[in-house]
């Protein structure tokens, strides 16, 4: 991999404006980084991609780079970008090795801070101000850290391994961890008891983990499956050979792929539109099809049954699609996995006074993050329901940064 890298940094133009930085939701320094890299300078490139996004090796993993800075390469109009991702993945791999060497654990010289949910948001946030000097503590649910990265994006795409780095860095920064912990109705904390004991800030980065459904008659039965369900610990479930699919964004073809590495032999991924407005990303969709997921274009669920799915015909106008009518037809199956995105929960807005939601549940901010309850912040999905990780983490950057601001002013 060394000399694929090596070759596609040598193939950067170092441009005076870098499509490929501003193409980026972080600006990473592309141009900037890559010449470290050829002069020798690896440490230092890599400290700089850690201090502009803490996810950067995450990021290379997951990133929509045909979208960002590989589809804004000056190259890509000839159609040989450079790609970056493996540079990016290179280099941070690299410096996350150093941090990780670090042996010395600095002591916290500034306010406490509680993290709810340790996501792309949650981490983002702790690191940032954890390297500022404040005294942080991450409230996770679960008993790994990672959100959605942990339990929502299966090992091909992010090798959970590079998780269990990042906890070691943040521990190694001083950053208290406490797992299987609920924040919120249905825990034994709220974020009163964290302000009363001695909290000065708390930011919620909980995710969106409440499925949506599509409110028709089967949903309820025991061959019927969500997305964000099945991806959290995909060998807890007996899906059989034959798999129906409801929906077509990028966690659709993350539950069909994942199924047919876990032995499903026969999955089929429906969709009410056509093809051309599949959310899924152009990369993802080429990786399900390559893998073997079949696709079914304008057709909605009319009902589900033990036997499968019935499926209406649609025709599609460009803003609803129409059923046709006397055109359902049963296409049967072992499993049904319903993916048509999620919710937030409502733990911390149960319990919590003061704090304004919009009408889907979501935590309502200012541009900065803050919320209607003093001391109180919040970015990442929770916020603007599911996003990509690095959108997360752009956020969450101008989120730090008011929280730093509002800690110094007590």
């Amino acid at each position: 991999m060394a000399y694929h890298v090596i070759d596609e940094a040598k193939r950067c133009l170092q441009c005076k404006k870098p499509g490929c930085s501003r193409g980026c939701p972080v600006n990473t320094p592309v141009n900037t980084v890559i010449k470290m890299l050829l002069d020798g300078d690896i440490k230092n490139a890599g400290e700089l991609l850690f201090s502009n996004n803490p996810l950067s090796l995450i990021c290379s993993f997951v990133c929509e780079h045909e979208k960002q800075c590989e589809g804004n390469c000056v190259l890509n109009k000839t159609g040989k970008t450079v790609h970056v991702s493996s540079i990016e993945n290179y280099i941070s791999g690299y410096y996350l090795n150093l941090k990780q060497s670090e042996t010395e654990v600095p002591k916290p010289t500034k306010a406490k801070v509680g993290i709810i949910g340790s996501g792309p948001a949650g981490i983002t946030i702790a690191i940032i101000l954890a390297g500022k000097g404040y005294d942080i503590t991450i409230f996770e649910a679960n008993d790994k850290i990672g959100g959605v990265l942990m339990y929502g994006i299966p090992d091909f795409r992010l090798p959970k391994t590079v998780l269990d780095r990042y906890k070691q860095i943040l521990l190694g920064m001083g950053i208290k961890i406490r797992p299987n912990t609920i924040i919120g109705s249905g825990g034994g904390l709220s974020i009163d008891d964290l302000f009363r004991d001695g909290y000065k800030a708390v930011f919620v980065g909980t995710g969106v983990w409440k499925p949506n459904n599509l409110r028709i008659k089967g949903e309820s039965l025991g061959n019927v499956h969500f997305a964000i369900n099945y991806l959290k610990n995909p060998d807890a479930y007996d899906l059989g050979k034959k798999i129906t699919i409801i929906g077509a964004g990028n966690v659709a073809m993350d539950v069909a792929r994942t199924a047919l590495r876990k032995g499903s032999r026969d999955v089929t991924v429906f969709f009410r539109r056509t093809e051309e407005y599949l959310t899924a990303s152009k990369y993802e969709l080429e990786y399900a099809r390559m893998d073997g997921v079949k696709f079914e274009y304008l057709k909605s669920p009319v009902e589900i049954i033990d036997q499968g799915v019935v499926f209406a015909d649609t025709v599609w106008n460009g803003e609803v699609p129409e059923l046709i009518p006397g055109s359902e037809q049963l296409y049967e199956s072992d499993s049904v996995i319903i993916s048509v995105s999620q919710g937030p929960r409502n733990y911390i807005a149960a319990s919590t006074q003061g704090l304004d939601l919009s009408n889907k549940g979501l935590i309502l901010t200012n541009e900065y993050g803050g919320t209607s309850k003093p001391g109180v912040f919040a970015s990442g999905d929770v916020v603007t329901g599911a996003k990509t990780v690095v959108e997360a983490v752009n956020v969450s950057k101008k989120v730090a940064e008011a929280m730093e601001a509002y800690l110094e002013s007590l």
